[in-house]
């Protein structure tokens, strides 16, 4: 008996493509005040990850930081023509936590409005900052809420010590929340590995995880039903920007294996079938749950 056709032993099903779309030096927590003194590299990484979408015919939404809008309004119409999705990643890189409600909703309302004028259309997806939304910053979803917004993808089910809600559900689940508000969230991925709960696609953990682990991880989550949502930033593509002397922690992940994402990305997008977050919830909202606020 002949050995099967992969694609129809594991059919393909439509994840969720990302991309955090910030200069490489606006993730590592150096200071607003010191952005301007770096060479923007933003439009020659973002045209590379483009032309590699489309090559696959991927799509993909872009959580634009609304600093960054002013001077990348031909860019994001671009991405648009391309048939991508456009959400907001906020203002200023800030972690929310660290903001209380008035001044998150004062950037976002910024952010938005800001996007909104340079693509023309409304921006109804969100991305916190690092990911930033935890139980101390659950608030924020209410006010998400509250300006028309209508997809989150900002809570990792995982303990980080920047971000992650433990116990959170792995699966897309809506949320009605305690303000009369509803939302949709779209968790990072995660696999379950010996009982314990880890993260396995995108950012760091995709250059750091050998790619038969992270195609393997995809394939787990498929299985069970839940569409991935990988993510990457520009600068990832970019192995030639400049060398930071960032604290160790942080060095030790941004700069880690930067060569590799290119050919990784190749054999992803052409193992697996990606989409926006706005066609994969599309997809599998007549399966979803609503869950109660943690």
């Amino acid at each position: 008996m002949g050995v099967r056709n992969r694609s129809t032993m594991f059919p393909k099903k439509l994840n969720a493509f990302t991309v955090d779309l910030e200069e490489w030096y606006q993730g590592v927590e150096i200071p607003v005040s010191e952005w301007g003194r770096f060479e923007s590299r933003l439009h020659a990484s973002t045209e590379r990850l483009l032309e590699l979408l489309a090559e696959y015919r991927a799509r993909a939404t872009f959580f634009v930081l609304g600093f960054n809008v002013a001077r990348i309004r031909s860019l994001l119409r671009t991405i648009v023509a391309a048939g991508h999705e456009i959400g907001t990643h906020g203002l200023s890189h800030s972690f929310i936590y660290r903001q209380n409600a008035a001044m998150f909703r004062e950037e976002l309302v910024r952010a938005k409005f800001e996007t909104e004028d340079a693509v023309q259309s409304s921006i109804i997806s969100h991305r916190a900052p690092y990911f930033s939304i935890t139980r101390e910053s659950i608030w924020a979803l209410d006010v998400l809420a509250e300006l028309g917004f209508q997809y989150d993808s900002s809570i990792f089910p995982v303990f980080n010590y920047r971000y992650g809600i433990p116990g959170s559900p792995r699966d897309i689940y809506l949320i009605k929340l305690p303000g009369g508000g509803r939302l949709c969230e779209f968790p990072v991925s995660t696999v379950k590995v010996l009982g314990r709960i880890l993260p396995c696609t995108g950012g760091a953990y995709f250059r750091i995880y050998p790619y038969a682990l992270t195609s393997r991880n995809i394939r787990a989550l498929n299985s069970e039903g839940i569409p991935a949502n990988f993510y990457i930033h520009p600068w990832e593509l970019d192995s030639e920007h400049p060398r930071w002397p960032l604290p160790r922690r942080i060095a030790l992940t941004h700069y880690f294996q930067l060569g590799r994402t290119v050919p990784r990305l190749r054999r992803l997008l052409s193992e697996f079938k990606f989409g926006t977050i706005q066609e994969v919830i599309k997809n599998e909202r007549p399966r979803l749950r609503h869950q109660a606020i943690f």
